[in-house]
């Protein structure tokens, strides 16, 4: 079996779009037949602390890597910044374009985005397969995962999840292609439940604890679905989605990824 060739896309701005990559790594050193055939970030060296980190554990690796700032794009063009609810700027499509044309030179069969903090254009997901994660269940929230965890509290939810999708031009909502669930109410956080304070937002502990939780099973959530992938056990787009849960809570129950 060949391994599957992935491009990670990511901003790499936090602990969640490290982590999710060193995880897939370290997944590839314990037999995940997945190759890394390059890592594209929307920053630049020097632009955040975070992102350099990122980007030295990939040369680290001896990955390619390629680098184009979204924001001295933007500047250089004088373009305004994309606002909720409005149309992309022109700029944004033709910042994708030069994206896709550095991409178009590593040979891949997947881009997979975590973490990428860009609405993608058509100019990226009509050339290449691009999947996107997402902190939520399939019929959850949409936005990042600091909105989608409060949502979630504002609802009273019970269980959350993370899902991998493909990318079109229906944000957060195009065909569902893998998904985990896990519980985010239950006897261990429930005094975090009553004492919930919004005018805390993401300081409060049970924002924090829900975080935890998603970090938690978000890493290995990712491998699994290469996995899935990369032994023709899950197509893109499946005719359903697939259920990883139990994957992804006996990766969790180990601690580390499995072979």
């Amino acid at each position: 079996m060949s391994a599957l060739r992935v491009a990670w896309l990511t901003t790499g701005r936090g602990q969640g779009s490290y982590g999710a990559l060193e995880y897939v790594l370290r997944a590839i050193d314990a037999g995940l037949p997945v190759e890394t055939a390059v890592v594209f970030v929307n920053r630049e060296p020097g632009e955040a602390e975070p992102t350099d980190r990122l980007m030295e554990l990939v040369r680290a690796r001896g990955i390619p890597l390629e680098t184009l700032s979204s924001v001295r794009f933007r500047k250089a063009r004088g373009g305004e910044r994309s606002q909720p609810g409005f149309p992309l700027p022109a700029w944004r499509r033709e910042f994708d374009r030069e994206v896709a044309e550095r991409l178009r030179r590593y040979r891949f069969d997947l881009g997979v985005l975590f973490g990428y903090m860009l609405i993608v254009t058509e100019e990226l997901y009509e050339r290449f397969t691009l999947i996107n994660d997402h902190p939520a269940l399939p019929d959850g929230p949409t936005g990042p995962y600091e909105e989608v965890i409060l949502e979630l509290i504002r609802q009273g939810a019970t269980e959350s999840g993370c899902m991998y999708h493909v990318v079109t031009g229906d944000v957060d909502r195009g065909p569902v292609i893998a998904y985990c669930r896990y519980p985010i109410r239950d006897e261990a956080n429930e005094p975090l439940w009553q004492a919930f304070d919004p005018a805390r937002g993401t300081d409060d502990p049970l924002w924090q604890d829900i975080r935890a939780r998603g970090l938690l099973r978000e890493r290995p959530f990712v491998a699994e679905t290469l996995r899935a992938i990369a032994e023709g056990r899950l197509a893109v787009p499946p005719e359903e989605p697939v259920d990883l849960t139990d994957a992804v809570e006996a990766a969790v129950r180990a601690g580390s990824p499995r072979p």
